[in-house]
């Protein structure tokens, strides 16, 4: 059985801007908790490693810093067939090449997710190893929430705000490990 959907977040967090993917699943993740079938993944710089979680979905919205072109902290959504087209139009980094192949074989094997988003911000600064996220990237990280909150409900997954004191698991590359296996 497929899971109703599937939040990831990719991108490296060592290299400023790079890390927007991660930092917003982080944000959602801290921010907001669900009941439904939902898998909310830091997948970082994993690349075939996410093959499992993205054939065992059937809604994939994904956080990533993309080259869309656009004023630096630009937000631009894409959805369906037109996400692996723009996680392979200007590279930023090899991960991009290697979610673009993972996209690849799940259509290969029939098991493409049957609705995908793409919520990607144009980074600013991908060259500060070890720096955060820039200002008007940061700054996108909650209208992005907004966002996929909004596109996750056509999916008829409903997020609730976490409650003061809820204790929050948390989010790191290892909670790919097992999953949809």
């Amino acid at each position: 059985m497929r899971n109703t959907a599937a939040i990831l977040g990719i991108g490296n967090v060592l290299w400023a801007d790079e890390g927007f993917g991660v930092r917003a699943v982080e944000a959602l993740h801290a921010r907001y908790c669900t009941k439904d079938d939902v898998e909310i993944i830091d997948g970082g710089t994993q690349g075939l490693s996410l093959l499992p979680i993205v054939e065992n979905t059937e809604y994939l919205l994904i956080f990533d810093a993309i080259d869309f072109g656009l004023p630096y902290g630009t937000m631009k959504s894409v959805f369906d067939e037109d996400v692996p087209r723009y996680l392979t139009a200007k590279k930023l980094s090899l991960h991009q090449t290697s979610f673009q192949d993972v996209l690849a074989l799940a259509q290969l094997s029939g098991r493409i997710p049957s609705r995908m988003a793409l919520i990607g911000v144009q980074p600013l600064d991908l060259n500060t190893y070890g720096g955060s996220l820039t200002t008007p990237v940061a700054a996108q990280i909650g209208p992005a929430i907004d966002l996929a909150l909004l596109y996750l409900e056509d999916a008829n997954v409903k997020f609730m705000p976490r409650l003061k004191g809820d204790e929050i698991e948390p989010l790191s590359p290892l909670s790919v490990v097992g999953v949809g296996v």
